[in-house]
Parts: structure tokens; sequence; C-alpha cells
């Protein structure tokens, strides 16, 4: 099963300090990538240009691996508070600097350069690695090697090509109705006003071979809110309340992600 999720362009709404909604997106993608999330969809809700880039940026910039950053990231205001977040350290992060460690079959990020009009890949060792593809320079892409160490020939591969998980996508879009609508899979609704979850409704709502999309609201309103009266056309989709019995008013945004990822991750190994 591919999981997805959604969150809003508002999820910062309530935090004012940019260090504080740094730290708040980095709980955010640690969840995310825990629980193995596919795509992180940022869509629009209200007017947060300045929260949507935060959100985009530092999403984007933990994803990427540390030996990659500084060529692929400038100094850059969304990334003024960098040094609160926590890293994420999933496969394509955890990699050797020693060529002699790289193995047939190992698979590197890397991103093209040009030395002497010859175009290389830094893949974040002592050593280039000499590429013959299309793509431009600072390009990034994924590598598999196809020798030991000392030759460390390479090859290009698309990231559906990987056998473990390798890491998130981000990507925006204009509303959380155009999203849903054109979401080809299942859709999960994250809601206080849907039905309490149960072994049962997860597995209605949890197919093996489907790609499934759990949908959050913001800080200020819920998903129905924000679909309105457009939630009736939308198909495929069910509303569940994955904290019934909350003793809080509210479950913070990033409570309910790690929350309700939690649970569905439990139920697909259980």
């Amino acid at each position: 099963m591919k999981l997805s999720v959604a969150i809003p362009s508002s999820s910062l709404s309530d935090e004012s300090a940019k260090i504080d909604k740094t730290r708040k997106i980095s709980v955010l993608a640690r969840a995310c990538a825990i629980f193995r999330v596919d795509t992180i969809y940022v869509y629009q809700e209200g007017d947060y240009k300045e929260d949507t880039n935060l959100i985009l940026t530092v999403l984007k910039y933990l994803e990427t691996p540390q030996f990659l950053r500084k060529r692929l990231y400038p100094k850059m205001n969304e990334l003024k508070f960098a040094g609160v977040l926590h890293p994420l350290k999933i496969p394509s992060h955890i990699t050797p600097t020693d060529p002699k460690k790289i193995n047939k079959g190992d698979i590197r990020e890397g991103i093209v350069i040009s030395v002497k009009g010859k175009k290389f890949v830094d893949v974040g060792i002592n050593r280039l690695v000499p590429y013959h593809g299309k793509e431009k320079i600072g390009k990034r892409l994924t590598l598999e090697f196809k020798s030991n160490y000392p030759e460390l020939t390479a090859k290009e591969i698309q990231l559906n090509e990987i056998n473990k998980y390798w890491g998130y996508t981000v990507k925006e879009r204009s509303s959380l109705f155009s999203l849903i609508s054109e979401w080809q899979g299942s859709t999960i609704i994250t809601s206080r006003k849907g039905k309490n979850i149960t072994k049962e409704q997860l597995a209605k709502s949890l197919k093996p071979d489907e790609h499934v999309l759990v949908v959050f609201g913001s800080p200020d309103k819920g998903v129905h809110e924000i679909l309105g009266p457009k939630i009736k056309n939308i198909q495929n989709t069910r509303a569940l309340n994955f904290f019934p019995n909350q003793a809080t008013e509210t479950v913070r945004l990033e409570e309910a992600v790690m929350g309700t990822l939690s649970i569905i991750n439990a139920h697909s190994i259980g």
C-alpha cells in the first residue's frame, strides 16, 4: 500500500515565530518519514503565501541528503532556523563517505556537476562519478553503482526501481477539492465529524493494492469546513475520527499526523 498525506498551506497558522513554524514542519516531516509516506501534498487554504513557501522549502530541504544541501540550497530566509531541524535519517541519507565502502548495487543520491567541460555526479564521497546522461548541470538524480571500488561506474535509475523506502516527494496543489477530485485511489478524511475508527472501518479504507491519500485540516478549520458543500461531490472517500475519546479540546496538526499514521501503520502490518 502506498500512502500519501495532504496538509493545508495554513498548517502553521497557530504559530507566530518562524523558529516555531520551522520546528513544526520538522515534526511533520519526521512523522511522514517514519511511516513511509510517498508524497506530501500541500494544498492552498487561505492567504498564506509566506507559510506555503516555508513549508515547501523546509520539507524538501529535510528530504535532501545532507551532502547535497550546500549545492542545492543557497542561503535563504526560509532556512534561517535550519539548525533546529531534526534529521530524517532515512536510507537515502545513511550512506558511507568512503568510496572504498561502495559496493555494486548500492544506491546514492547525487547532483550533476561539470568539471573541465565534462559531466560528473557528486554523490557525497571523495570521488566524482562520470555521467553520460542527458540531465543538466545542477540536476539531482539517483544512481545505482554497477561496479565496486575502484571503478565506481553507475547508472541512473528511477525511484520506483528502488525496493525500499527512499523518502517522500513534496507537491503543491491549488485546492483540496481539486486534489481529491483528481486522486486515483482511496481517500481518508480525518475529522471529528467522521465515523469512529475501528478495525472494520480501516479494513474498508485501506486496501493493500491501493494508493491511499490521508487528508488533514488546518488548526482553525476542519476538512469538512474547508471543502464546504463540495464535499458531497467527492467519490471514494471516507471520513474517519482517529481520536474518538480525546480528552483535549483540540488535537494539533502534528499530533494528528503522527497519531493517524501510527494507527494506519499498525493496521497495515497487523
